[in-house]
């Protein structure tokens, strides 16, 4: 079998890099596998280019005619808010998902898309992402799931999990877990 693999545009999540500072290698390599539309603040360009990372779109809050970069990418003008300008865009281009890489999350910054584009978070050593109640996954025994914003959950029924710490759980056996709440969405987190 070829190693080789056609991929149509915007097939795959987009990747918005935002801060590789305590990010694997490894994951990164994985998340590149496939070609992804890669977008950047202007802050990172040289670094990830450095990388040998070829990017598609840089994300700008300075007049993007005043911006120049190779022909292939493209300039998109923000204003203060960079995660929340790459988020509208990739929806206004009709973008399926997007992988994330920053160093924080604040669970309000992606409320308002949620329904919109499928958002994948990695933050250092976890992968945080929506959850809809009646959400279950397939995961080995012993490893953990952290509800965020536990506070905001009402009626929280979990199911394959067992209760390590306020808001840590840790799979009971290999196996399904399952989550059922009463608000619309709420994030959860794994360990990479």
């Amino acid at each position: 079998m070829s190693s080789h693999h056609i991929v149509r545009e915007k097939q795959e999540p987009a990747l918005l890099i935002m801060d590789l500072q305590h990010f694997n290698e490894e994951y990164l390599g994985q998340l590149l596998e496939w070609s992804p539309m890669v977008m950047v603040p202007l802050h990172l360009f040289e670094k990830v280019v450095s990388l040998g990372i070829k990017i598609d779109t840089v994300l700008a809050k300075e007049d993007p005619n005043l911006l120049y970069f190779q022909e292939h990418v493209k300039v998109v003008s923000c204003d203060d808010d960079i995660l929340d300008c790459a988020l509208k865009y990739l929806v206004a281009e009709r973008f399926p998902a997007i992988n994330i890489i920053s160093n924080h999350f604040r669970a309000k910054e992606y409320q308002f898309y949620v329904d919109l584009i499928d958002i994948v978070i990695f933050k250092e050593n976890q992968k945080i992402y929506p959850i809809k109640s009646g959400f279950s996954k397939w995961k080995a025994a012993n490893e953990q799931v952290f509800v965020l914003q536990e506070d905001l959950v009402h009626q929280l029924s979990i199911s394959g999990l067992e209760e390590i710490s306020a808001a840590q759980y840790q799979t009971e056996k290999d196996g399904f877990f399952s989550f059922t709440f009463e608000p619309p969405f709420i994030f959860i987190a794994e360990q990479l």
